[in-house]
């Protein structure tokens, strides 16, 4: 599955309406830590079952209000949402393996 890329038009449709849980990666392209976790982030996404968990990132330059809403202080930072809640914060790069780990718990919450 491709990694998601958000925008504050349509992140309430993407994310906050979303029937599975969506991992949202708010990031900046001057972030260097940020572009360590885009491999890693197309990885952890072809590794997951798209039906059950979606991957996302938002560009926090180009949607200043959706990062304020969610107080996002620094860079990289995932949200994980499920409904409407925010369910996980990871603050930081992660490894693939850490990420996937996260996330399979998440997407096993989810049946089919």
């Amino acid at each position: 599955m491709p990694v998601l890329t958000l925008t504050k038009e349509n992140f309430t449709k993407e994310v906050v309406q979303s029937s599975i849980p969506v991992a949202v990666d708010f990031m900046a392209k001057w972030c260097a830590p940020c572009k360590q976790m885009e491999p890693i982030l197309e990885a952890v996404a072809e590794a997951l079952d798209e039906k059950k968990i979606k991957l996302a990132r938002l560009d926090v330059d180009l949607a200043r209000e959706v990062a304020q809403q969610y107080q996002i202080m620094s860079v990289p930072t995932i949200l994980v949402f499920k409904g409407k809640k925010v369910v996980e914060q990871l603050v930081g790069a992660r490894s693939k393996k850490e990420l996937l780990e996260k996330l399979q718990d998440y997407a096993a919450l989810v049946t089919p």
